[in-house]
């Protein structure tokens, strides 16, 4: 297995109350040249959580931590004009919350949860990634603060 230190929180940069299943967004990664989707889960916007790629397999979602990490998306994060935007649907903002509650129980406590923006490169070094140094909105809310 996997050594999993990290779990990283996505939105699938769809417009909001738009549903798009696993198949899809699997069609979409494969355009892309990934050989699987790149999501390890992915969230509806009904709360249901579907498998993505297999847990003992490298994702494909957050380049360079990719072989310690989990993904996770909710269907959404874009408004009606294609702007960022939180999107969740409460059954999401709950399904999210269990799911990564679930998995922070199974890797015994040994991850750390953030959004794919916080991996952005901390260009001023002083230790935290501000807003204007993130290279993308997503998922489009404070995982730290929420999650």
């Amino acid at each position: 297995m996997r050594k999993i230190n990290l779990i990283v929180i996505h939105c699938t940069a769809t417009v909001e109350g738009r549903e798009y299943s696993v198949k899809t967004i699997r069609r979409w990664h494969l355009k892309r040249g990934f050989r699987d989707i790149g999501y390890h889960f992915v969230v509806q916007l009904d709360g249901s959580i579907k498998a993505g790629r297999p847990l003992n397999q490298a994702g494909a979602h957050a380049k360079g931590h990719n072989t310690n990490s989990i993904g996770i998306a909710y269907v959404g994060g874009l408004d009606k004009y294609r702007k960022p935007k939180d999107t969740r649907t409460i059954a999401q903002i709950y399904a999210l919350r269990a799911l990564v509650e679930t998995l922070e129980i199974f890797y015994d406590g040994e991850v750390y949860t953030l959004g794919h923006r916080d991996l952005s490169v901390d260009l001023n070094g002083d230790g935290v990634v501000s807003k204007n140094e993130w290279m993308k909105q997503c998922p489009c809310f404070n995982v730290a603060t929420e999650l």
